[in-house]
């Protein structure tokens, strides 16, 4: 018999006269205020069925209360978009860390394919040996075998900047991969210009500082420090102005679930946002899924 949630090793218990006998703090009014050195004695067998009884309903009410709030009964699927120094990377951390979900970023996915050697890997490095973009189709293809692995399947996913384009969208959708949520973080230009211009790369450790808003901790660590060849004013203006143009051809196929974020403030803050909208979808598809 599974042991009541209510009981703790800072509570004593006496032995009890019946072999039987089981309790449960909840059937006392107020379990809070219970001493420590407190003991109890065996009640009459009919008191202890029903104290047992009292003690399994406790539980089994708990649960249903925890199954309908904590965790959505199904899989989350979760699309993610912002601009280079949106804090992104930041928020997909604290998601995937609270809700457990698959992280898949379409970058990351297909320098692993590459390595691998897969069959979409062979492919795509044809056309990177070329200095060529890797077609789309390619890419989806990566993406949908991603999305349908078993971990995916089962504890839901949160995809990372794609699709970018509403061909990949489609696409997707096409392959029956449709998002619960599409989560926007926006961030004015000049930030994300401020952002990106003072980004500075540790080639020993591979950490990411910014000379004005994190900057490195010793002279040393200073010295060492590298600029991305594109972390310049004009390309990164360039790559705002391709990531705008993909990202409005791609929002007006998510309009109606779509929730926007100001990425500008505090991440903690951020998070907070994103949060809520999760936890309101969570209630919501644990209430549809009840009814």
């Amino acid at each position: 018999m599974a042991s009541c949630p209510y009981l703790n090793s800072s509570t004593m218990i006496s032995k009890p006269k019946h072999p039987n006998a089981s309790f449960c703090l909840h059937d006392f009014p107020n379990p809070q205020h219970l001493s420590s050195s407190l003991s109890f004695t065996a009640s009459p067998i009919g008191t202890v069925k029903s104290a047992r009884r009292r003690c399994r309903e406790t539980n089994r009410r708990s649960s249903l209360i925890l199954a309908s709030t904590d965790k959505p009964r199904e899989p989350l699927k979760i699309m993610i978009s912002g601009a280079p120094a949106s804090g992104k990377g930041t928020q997909c951390e604290l998601i995937t860390s609270k809700y457990d979900l698959v992280h898949i970023a379409a970058g990351d996915l297909l320098r692993a394919e590459v390595a691998a050697g897969s069959a979409n890997g062979k492919q795509a490095k044809e056309y990177m040996e070329k200095g060529q973009l890797v077609p789309d189709e390619i890419v989806v293809m990566m993406v949908k075998d991603r999305l349908s692995q078993s971990d995916s399947t089962e504890k839901g996913w949160l995809l990372d900047g794609y699709p970018r384009s509403s061909s990949q969208a489609t696409a997707l959708q096409a392959f029956g991969f449709h998002p619960d949520l599409f989560i926007l973080l926006e961030v004015p230009q000049e930030i994300l210009v401020d952002r990106v211009v003072g980004r500075r790369l540790d080639p020993v450790t591979g950490r990411i500082y910014h000379l004005t808003y994190s900057p490195p901790e010793t002279e040393e660590i200073a010295a060492r420090l590298t600029q991305r060849f594109d972390d310049t004013e004009e390309k990164v203006k360039l790559r705002l102005q391709t990531h705008n143009q993909n990202v409005e051809s791609v929002l007006s196929m998510f309009e109606e679930i779509t929730v926007k974020v100001d990425g500008s403030l505090p991440k903690d803050v951020v998070f907070a946002k994103i949060d809520s909208a999760l936890s309101n979808l969570i209630n919501q598809k644990n209430a549809t899924l009840a009814t």
